[in-house]
């Protein structure tokens, strides 16, 4: 017989774990997760996304899932997609009621998984997210993440905390919100607080990594923003429009001014006038009809965001070791 409040497999809660170089914290991310399903209970799986990692962790994983106490999925994707299709593929596929998401290389702390549980259980709020407080990392890493978030709540989600979202867990409402999203190259983040709903936030202070070497590379956290800007904000279309309206006003008045100080002698270059007037008048009434069109395509391209965000290669499910 079922019980309340699980899927037929018996699974509530769902931990999505996208996995990409890191067969050096494989070990110690299997024991904090038997101590995770431990305060969890019954009904907790755990989904493993292999991200077209090149080195052993899909090896690594299906040699030692068999004998965990917890069900899992091991899910391995044709080739490197990034984290954020690998987590959506984890949502696509996890089987419980409630769904987090954690990083495998342990930087936020395995017991933020337990208290976004509890409150999803309690109906306390439909999406929680782990609120940054601090980190320990070096200063550049520090100033890099503080001018990357600063960029984004100015410039993509308002809403977004001041130290970033990089852990998260949400109800089946939500999750089905998010996966009607059809987009690639987007925002997994901006579509969290885009889709709404209630929202809680715990919060934590991120840990130094103890094994290997973050893949979030600068090149990444760039190409990120740029993807989040373009998908959730029309910031530089309006900027170009806005640019090209002042500008435009800009050479009326400049109009007036060249043309009264050629009427009273001051230009005596012959055909400065006409030339400056000509090119001041083109040059920001391009800049104002491409934000003008701009605009209209943005709104098309909201629409037209239909490819697969992952393709899954290689699939397994592992039933919870007996305890004996």
């Amino acid at each position: 017989m079922q019980k309340a409040g699980a899927t037929a497999d018996g699974i509530n809660c769902s931990l999505v774990i996208p996995v990409y170089r890191n067969e050096e914290n494989i070990p110690s991310l299997l024991e904090a997760l038997i101590a995770l399903a431990g305060e969890i209970g019954t009904g907790f799986e755990v989904v493993f996304v292999v991200d077209g990692s090149p080195d052993n962790s899909y090896t690594m994983l299906a040699e030692r899932l068999p004998a965990m106490p917890f069900q899992s999925q091991l899910v391995g994707l044709s080739r490197n997609f990034g984290a954020f299709p690998a987590i959506r593929t984890g949502l696509e596929l996890a089987r419980g009621r409630f769904f987090a998401v954690l990083a495998a290389d342990l930087q936020e702390p395995p017991e933020l998984i337990t208290e976004f549980f509890r409150i999803l259980r309690a109906g306390e709020a439909d999406v929680a997210f782990g609120r940054r407080t601090g980190r320990a990392d070096g200063w550049f890493t520090k100033s890099l993440s503080s001018a990357f978030w600063y960029v984004y709540r100015k410039l993509v989600i308002r809403d977004v905390p001041a130290g970033g979202v990089d852990v998260f867990a949400c109800n089946e409402q939500v999750r089905g919100a998010l996966l009607q999203i059809e987009e690639t190259n987007s925002s997994l983040v901006a579509q969290l607080f885009w889709v709404g709903y209630r929202r809680a936030f715990v919060p934590y202070r991120r840990r130094e990594r103890e094994h290997g070497k973050s893949a979030w590379s600068f090149g990444k956290r760039f190409q990120y923003m740029l993807d989040s800007i373009f998908s959730f904000s029309d910031f530089p279309i309006l900027a170009l429009l806005w640019v090209g309206t002042i500008g435009c006003v800009v050479t009326l008045v400049l109009a007036v001014v060249i043309y009264l100080s050629w009427l009273l002698g001051v230009i005596e270059v012959p055909g400065y006038t006409p030339i400056m007037l000509v090119i001041l008048f083109v040059g920001f009434t391009l800049l104002f009809t491409q934000g003008f069109i701009g605009c209209y395509l943005w709104r098309i391209a909201e629409n037209t965001r239909r490819r697969p965000q992952s393709l899954v290669a290689l699939s397994a499910t592992y039933p919870a070791r007996d305890s004996e």
